[in-house]
């Protein structure tokens, strides 16, 4: 994978402005924080933000793939407020499920997900190179 850094621009910090890749795409629909159970282990969004990434990852691994195929991501969260008032703690979550692996993501703010309890539903798309 490359990531794409138009020049001049500033780095972004926890994610890619972009990401060119050749191979077999995977498709993750989105992820809540639940368990493989239907479950809720965590209330916080930190929380279920590691649950979802930790479902992402398991979806992955069903294709022979693992965090660092991961090109894209869309977060969709039910609270802006939450997801920046504690980026360590968030930061925390990701990089103990996905590394140091930043794709290319966009954050989404809707006004709630289909389960009342998640907070935040995660798709990803991989490219597992042949």
């Amino acid at each position: 994978m490359e990531t794409l850094q138009p020049p001049g621009w500033p780095r972004p910090r926890g994610y890619a402005n972009g990401i060119a890749a050749e191979g077999r795409l995977v498709f993750v629909a989105g992820q809540i924080g639940w368990d493989e159970t239907g479950a809720f282990p965590a209330a916080d969004l930190a929380g279920q933000v590691r649950q979802a990434l930790r479902n992402v990852v398991a979806v992955l691994a069903e294709a022979g793939a693992g965090p660092e195929h991961v090109a894209r991501m869309t977060w969709y969260v039910t609270d802006r407020d939450a997801y920046v008032a504690d980026p360590a703690a968030l930061g925390d979550a990701y990089r103990e499920v996905m590394g140091r692996h930043f794709p290319a993501m966009s954050v989404v703010q809707v006004a709630a997900l289909v389960e009342p309890q998640a907070k935040v539903e995660i798709e990803a798309t991989a490219v597992v190179p042949r």
